[in-house]
């Protein structure tokens, strides 16, 4: 009884956080469905009288479903490389320790540890050189430097699982790949899907990678609409609010059917650990 009272007390408390959280959602949606002069001068209120015509404009001038695909397609492709490379950079180091494996490991602690924005110059002219610049393609592999932070993130979960598994399975014939892809990747799924979680948000809300690699509109991500959206002097609100509600509202749903896994995930690495 006298942890159900601390239980209640505890809600009430996070009560007023969770309002002051959620009023930009609510001010944000709720003016998507009024006219401009109705928003401007009830910003706070319920529209007088529910509209959709900021969606239907935002559909009609911008280009919502090619920027989806892009969206979509350079945010899967870099998540499943970040994962992949940053669980074979951990194999290695994990089930070979040596001298060298050290010296790898800080290596990349070295990179983790720099933001990209201290080398933005360097890094458009290597991308420019190579000839990956406006490409869907090279904004991909710019993003598998992500890999870093999904490889210390898997080495830790790695490192609970038993080596005994590939030693047996190396007496049974098993190659070093096999072992991998095989017995090793399954059991590192938990801490697999919190690193696709975690990248999966940050490359799909990313803006400056593409407004910086991305030049055309046809590759644009939904991101970039947002930006271009606003006028030179001002700024249709409630349409500039219906497309960032379009852009939200796919990272929210896969948020929140996939937040129970960041928890397993994290907390199965600990109890293991």
């Amino acid at each position: 009884m006298k942890k159900d009272r601390k239980l209640l007390l505890l809600d009430v408390l996070m009560l007023p956080f969770c309002l002051v959280t959620l009023f930009p959602f609510y001010y944000m949606v709720i003016n998507t469905f009024k006219t401009s002069m109705d928003a401007n001068e009830n910003p706070l209120s319920l529209p007088g009288a529910f509209t959709l015509e900021n969606y239907k404009q935002v559909f009609a001038q911008t280009p919502v479903f090619q920027s989806f695909f892009n969206s979509l397609f350079i945010t899967a492709c870099s998540v499943l490389l970040i994962v992949l490379i940053g669980a074979m950079a951990a194999y290695p180091i994990v089930y070979n320790p040596s001298k060298w494996m050290k010296i790898a490991m800080y290596y990349l602690l070295c990179g983790f540890l720099i933001p990209f924005q201290s080398t933005l110059i360097p890094l458009f002219e290597l991308m420019r050189d190579l000839n990956l610049v406006n490409t869907m393609s090279g904004l991909i592999v710019f993003y598998t430097s992500g890999s870093v932070f999904s490889f210390f993130l898997i080495m830790g979960y790695m490192r609970t699982v038993p080596k005994e598994l590939g030693e047996a399975a190396i007496i049974d014939g098993c190659s070093v790949g096999k072992i991998f892809w095989v017995i090793i990747l399954p059991l590192l799924r938990p801490i697999t899907t919190t690193a696709l979680i975690y990248h999966t948000m940050w490359i799909w809300n990313d803006f400056l990678a593409p407004m910086l690699f991305l030049n055309t509109r046809k590759k644009a991500t939904l991101v970039l609409e947002i930006y271009q959206a606003r006028g030179q002097f001002s700024v249709d609100w409630p349409s500039f609010m219906s497309l960032t509600v379009l852009v939200l509202l796919p990272i929210l749903v896969f948020f929140i059917v996939m937040q129970k896994h960041i928890i397993k995930g994290l907390v199965g690495g600990a109890m293991k650990g």
